[in-house]
């Protein structure tokens, strides 16, 4: 099974949304960060990528139709190559909106993560994630919005100017069925679009919000 869809946007796009709904539109299992929450065994490919080795990414996504969300988004390029036919969705939100969602989900959860009852597994993961994303990405504060902000429009304007416009379609979940269905050639559920994307869903997956 190949990635038939790849998520490159940012966490706190919308993602948890997205994976509902293209899990609903036969687009599954589509893998998210919660997926490696639920498995350890897949910390060590992304402790690899965050290491600049190489990895086979259908092993990296064996089983998987889908992918959204960080880590799967920063590689966004690789997989792109490695997964030719698949088709780009890339998730946007308004900068406020944006940076309101994440300053308190993963800026706080990295912030705080040595003092959080996490499994090791998450803690490995969550060091590989900064390397990658919080390093590699933020330049290591996520605590300047600004920068953050200006992060997250450079690697949009990375992901429009280096893809195909046929392969790519720019996403806010807002938007709702119609542009999603429209861009992977799918009939519109007759139901409302999921929304998951909310604080407490985050941090009910880690165990509680710690504030």
């Amino acid at each position: 099974m190949a990635l038939q869809v790849i998520g490159s946007g940012f966490g706190r796009t919308g993602t948890k949304s997205l994976k509902a709904a293209l899990e609903r539109l036969g687009f599954g299992p589509c893998h998210h960060m919660h997926e490696i929450i639920a498995d350890p065994g897949q910390v060590n490919h992304w402790q690899t990528v965050a290491a600049g080795g190489k990895v086979d990414w259908s092993v990296v996504f064996a089983g998987y139709r889908a992918q959204v969300d960080w880590p799967g988004a920063h590689v966004w390029r690789d997989t792109a190559r490695a997964f030719p036919h698949a088709r780009i969705v890339h998730t946007t939100r308004p900068d406020d909106t944006w940076w309101a969602s994440f300053e308190r989900t993963i800026a706080m959860l990295m912030q705080r993560r040595a003092d959080l009852a996490l499994p090791q597994h998450m803690r490995d993961m969550l060091d590989a994630w900064d390397v990658m994303v919080g390093q590699g990405v933020f330049g290591g504060d996520l605590t300047d919005r600004d920068a953050a902000i200006e992060a997250y429009h450079a690697h949009t304007l990375a992901v429009r100017q280096e893809l195909p416009r046929e392969r790519l379609l720019l996403f806010d979940v807002a938007e709702g069925w119609a542009p999603l269905c429209d861009f992977l050639g799918v009939d519109v559920p007759d139901e409302p679009f999921p929304h998951h994307n909310l604080r407490a869903d985050f941090w009910e997956a880690l165990g509680g919000d710690p504030t």
